[in-house]
């Protein structure tokens, strides 16, 4: 008797799924805070920067103005006492030293005390000495690294004639004795030095204006009488625009260009600075 073939079973393949483990999330690390006094070590400089080799700060006589009470609390560091108020003290006093060595005081969290003293109480805070906030001055110099960028994109992508406009303002009429390469080289650092002033700069609407009336004055398209009072066509000596009264010209004269008759004169001096 003849033996059955086995028959073959296909066996599904199941493909096993890729599961990427997430990232995990960077976590700003904490410290503790008790009465909203965040307990962590603080170090202290002194405001102008010098590096004595000791510098020791007055620590009696001085007092704290305590809005909550209305008038003024003697206070003073000690090593002793739970606080800085010395209508607080208990008991014995000893007084402490606040001493700066080679421009700097450092102090661990377990003397709150003198923490509090530099940072909060005494008169001299951010005046003679300044808490050292990492955090914060990351921060600062982020938001001031990202301006200067910003400012640097924004001046190599600029078109000749707003670059021509904005470093007038810099540097004057010299600005139209630069090759475009002097420009350009000086509005990047223009912009990188003074990133504010410069994104200021490049969203003032008048500020190109401005720009166009003082090229057609210097290349004999316009003329501003002796007394910055007056423009008129150079050709013609008709007058354009009378300058109100303590105002600049050329500010005045952006503004007129604005209106019905100056956009007339505008588009004529335009043509003829092409």
């Amino acid at each position: 008797m003849a033996k059955k073939q086995k028959e073959e079973v296909e066996v599904p393949v199941v493909e096993t799924p890729i599961v990427e483990t997430p990232k995990p999330k960077r976590v700003e690390p904490t410290n503790p805070v008790v009465d909203g006094w965040e307990i962590k070590d603080r170090t202290y400089r002194l405001m102008d920067g010098s590096r004595p080799l000791t510098y020791t700060f007055k620590n009696r006589g001085i007092y704290y103005f305590d809005e909550e009470k209305g008038f003024e609390r003697e206070i003073m560091y000690t090593r002793n006492q739970n606080t800085v108020f010395v209508d607080e003290f208990k008991g014995d006093v000893r007084p402490g030293r606040i001493v700066f060595r080679n421009g700097i005081l450092f102090v661990p969290k377990n003397q709150r005390t003198l923490q509090m003293m530099l940072s909060i109480y005494h008169p001299w805070v951010d005046k003679a000495w300044y808490e050292v906030k990492p955090r914060e001055t990351a921060k600062a110099e982020l938001q001031t690294l990202d301006l200067e960028l910003d400012a640097m994109i924004a001046a190599r992508e600029m078109d000749i004639d707003m670059a021509e406009a904005i470093m007038r303002v810099e540097v004057g009429s010299s600005v139209s004795k630069m090759s475009s390469k002097e420009l350009k080289r000086d509005l990047l650092v223009f912009a990188k030095n003074k990133p504010k002033l410069f994104l200021e700069l490049m969203k003032d609407e008048g500020i190109q204006l401005r720009n166009i009336g003082i090229k057609a004055t210097e290349l004999g398209i316009l003329k501003l009488s002796d007394d910055n009072r007056v423009f008129t066509w150079a050709s013609t000596d008709r007058r354009l625009l009378k300058v109100p009264f303590e105002e600049h010209p050329y500010s005045a004269l952006s503004q007129w260009f604005k209106t019905d008759e100056g956009m007339e004169v505008l588009t004529s001096i335009e043509k003829q600075l092409k």
